[in-house]
């Protein structure tokens, strides 16, 4: 006889086995489960993330120990909010979305972060000037922001996560600003927040 116990703890052991094996696949999706900082900054929130950026930029932490510079970061963290509604210039293949892309969000919402090469672009995205303004690009990542926040139309799949509803896109976003600003917190020494 099944009880509702075993029941949950089958099903939890199900679950942890899937994002187990999504382990190996996360470099397939532009993502590593690698080590970043020691302490890994958590947002979970656009609202959130935006109060992490505005700090940083207030406070001059904004030497990048990564590839992209400030400007570059606030530019491609907006061009991925922005696809989100209009769609992405180069999406991986439906089956490598509803396969290998599914089970790297599944793992990276269950730890609350994600980890990918900050240095790598969205396929088929613009290139990102390394003498962009840095305010010009704060106030496009505001902006994208705010229009993600009051949008009402569908949202276009992710390029390699596939089909995300609004709650889980938010959460994308927010861990992926989060991720990039590791590069920055890192020589400024940024708290982890909750968002």
């Amino acid at each position: 006889m099944t009880t509702d116990s075993t029941r949950a703890r089958r099903s939890f052991l199900i679950s942890a086995g899937k994002i187990g094996t999504a382990w190996p696949l996360l470099g397939a999706a532009g993502c590593s489960a690698g080590a970043g900082a020691e302490q890994p900054l958590t947002l979970a929130t656009l609202a959130a993330a935006e109060m992490e950026v505005l700090r940083l930029a207030e406070t001059g932490h904004t030497t990048a120990v990564s590839a992209f510079n400030w400007a570059q970061t606030l530019n491609h963290c907006a061009q991925s909010i922005e696809f989100s509604m209009t769609g992405f210039p180069q999406p991986k293949s439906r089956l490598f979305q509803r396969t290998a892309g599914t089970l790297a969000f599944a793992a990276f919402a269950w730890r609350g972060r994600m980890t990918h090469d900050l240095a790598e672009p969205i396929p088929g995205a613009p290139a990102l000037p390394a003498q962009a303004d840095p305010s010009q690009g704060l106030a496009r990542l505001r902006s994208a922001m705010l229009g993600f926040q009051q949008w009402s139309a569908p949202l276009q799949p992710h390029f390699a996560y596939g089909e995300l509803d609004k709650h889980q896109y938010e959460q994308a976003h927010a861990m992926h600003i989060a991720n990039h600003l590791l590069a920055f917190a890192a020589g400024g020494g940024a708290g982890t927040p909750a968002g």
